[in-house]
């Protein structure tokens, strides 16, 4: 009995070419001999390809419509080895062209992006700044236009390959031959090749060249920070269209500030009196080290009386602006108090008397910042116990 293809596949003889594709690769996929190991899973999947190659083939399933035999007499699963092509299997498990190598390849491709690293200074990075740099990409050949043909010339169809793009490889297997596709080797999968290569770029369509850019790194930009210029990296193969160009920011060290988030900090050292009486401090600004800067080159930092050697003092809104977000961080400056390690005899004896006047001839030994001298615990320690006698 003569194999009825539609009944095969389970679809109506109205069907439609995609209704037809997608019953097939339903059943492909579950009758594949890889992924199904009933008995008779490798024969019921020869009839659903025959069925599929009959079917997908206007010619053949004319000629099935109107009564005939597509396949000369071999149907029932013959058909897998007269012509079954692998790429449909691929089409199955993957989609359309998952076999790879059957449509030609566009000679115009996307250009790759490129990075560049960019050194710039502390005071650049907080607020910003327009640096000329210089990039060597790919760029449009611009002898051919990017076409990679010598003048006059022009790419012509391959004739191994015909315009497709693609061979085709017979190789025998258990369930008959089976037809890959693969590259054209003269074409290399473009279905075209050029006859004339443009001396200038070899058939590249591009050519390396270096050149100026201006590029405008904002305020707030912090070490490592990528900024992108859409469209300024490599020139595609064939003049295609550029990649973009990535603009890596690598900030250097500052002798005096120092970066954390959007804070700048410093340490400052100053001596034991300023600290016991309090001070004013004009630090030097960030400012001062950007060229034809406009504003004072100081900033003045009030130290309260009594400040503690490691206290932080913080200045609002000195800091870093944000790269993304209104406002700035602030300035904090660790305070370093120098005791003098040299004294003559008129200071050590004002110190003496300082110390007398604040009863500092012996002091206690304190234990960290937040522990009671040993002598002050036992006073508490025999206070309690006098209290517990009475």
């Amino acid at each position: 009995m003569a194999q009825d293809y539609y009944a095969t596949l389970g679809v109506e003889r109205t069907a439609a070419a995609d209704e037809i594709k997608k019953a097939y690769r339903r059943l492909a996929r579950q009758l594949h001999p890889d992924v199904n190991d009933a008995p008779d899973a490798a024969d019921r999947f020869k009839e659903v390809t025959t069925a599929y190659e009959v079917l997908s083939d206007p010619a053949k399933r004319q000629l099935f419509d109107r009564g005939g035999d597509p396949m000369g007499g071999a149907r029932g699963g013959a058909g897998f080895g007269q012509g079954f092509s692998f790429d449909d299997i691929m089409d199955a498990f993957f989609g359309q062209n998952g076999g790879g190598g059957r449509q030609q390849r566009s000679r115009v491709q996307r250009g790759q992006d490129a990075l560049l690293r960019l050194d710039v200074d502390l005071a650049e990075a907080v607020f910003g700044v327009t640096h000329d740099i210089k990039v060597d990409t790919a760029v449009v050949c611009e002898r051919c236009d990017g076409s990679g043909a010598s003048e006059g010339s022009a790419p012509v169809t391959c004739t191994t390959c015909r315009g497709q793009g693609a061979v085709q490889h017979v190789q025998r297997s258990l369930l008959g031959d089976i037809r890959t596709s693969r590259p054209c080797p003269t074409c290399h999968g473009y279905g075209s090749v050029i006859p004339e290569p443009c001396p200038e770029c070899d058939g590249e369509g591009r050519v390396r060249s270096r050149r100026s850019l201006t590029l405008d790194i904002p305020a707030g930009v912090d070490h490592g920070t990528r900024i992108q210029l859409a469209g300024e990296g490599e020139v595609g193969p064939g003049g295609g269209p550029p990649g973009d160009l990535y603009i890596e920011i690598n900030v250097a060290r500052h002798p005096v500030y120092s970066r954390k988030g959007d804070h700048l900090m410093c340490h400052v050292t100053i001596p034991m009196t300023a600290a016991a009486l309090g001070t004013t401090l004009d630090l030097p600004t960030l400012r001062a080290d950007l060229a034809g800067h406009e504003g004072s080159d100081t900033l003045s930092v009030d130290i309260e009386p009594g400040v503690q050697s490691g206290q932080v003092v913080t200045v609002r809104g000195e800091g870093v602006p944000r790269l993304r977000g209104v406002g700035q961080g602030d300035l904090q400056v660790t305070v370093v108090v120098e005791t003098p390690s040299k004294l003559d005899g008129d200071q050590r004896e004002l110190i003496h008397q300082l110390a007398a006047l604040r009863g500092e001839q012996r002091p206690e030994a304190r234990l960290g910042t937040t522990h009671r001298s040993v002598f002050g615990r036992m006073k508490d320690a025999f206070r309690a116990g006098v209290n517990d006698e009475r």
